[in-house]
């Protein structure tokens, strides 16, 4: 009996490995709200040094804010989903990982599309994009869909099987 390696997630049968996607959906909401907070805590920081910033150029720097918590969110989601451990600090506490169709670690760029599309698809559609979750085989949102990605859990790739 061999272990299931973790970039043959492709050829994995959601009916025969439902291990993988157990719970993913309740899970990633819970972390939704870890990484909500963390973002606007990273943003209020950031929001620090805007301030300043724009007392060094006389104003200017202020504009900034318009758009200060989307850059936030796109480096958080970068940074971490884009990283080496393929998941947020969020996904990480309840030990989610996203992997992209083929198995492999999405990139920084990947990540990126992913969150964008992720908050483009909660503006059009609000949290009705959880409704796509229950139609799905792997549980995977619309914009897990888009980007070829799939939500699973890090303790089922370590089974053996």
């Amino acid at each position: 009996m061999s272990t299931m390696e973790p970039d043959a997630l492709s050829a994995r049968d959601p009916l025969k490995y439902m291990a993988l996607f157990e719970g993913v959906r309740t899970k990633r909401i819970l972390a939704f709200f870890i990484d909500v907070m963390a973002i606007l805590f990273f943003t209020f920081l950031a929001g620090i040094a805007v301030f300043f910033l724009g007392i060094f150029t006389l104003g200017i720097g202020w504009l900034a804010y318009a758009f200060l918590w989307q850059g936030v969110a796109i480096l958080y989601s970068a940074f971490t989903l884009g990283g080496p451990s393929s998941a947020t600090p969020g996904m990480r506490a309840f030990g989610l990982q996203l992997r992209l169709d083929d198995g492999s670690r999405p990139t920084p760029l990947v990540a990126i599309a992913h969150v964008v599309l992720f908050w483009i698809s909660m503006g059009m559609i609000t949290p009705l994009v959880l409704v796509v979750s229950l139609f799905s085989d792997k549980k995977r949102l619309l914009h897990d869909i888009i980007v070829g990605g799939v939500v699973v859990n890090t303790a089922a790739l370590a089974r053996p099987y």
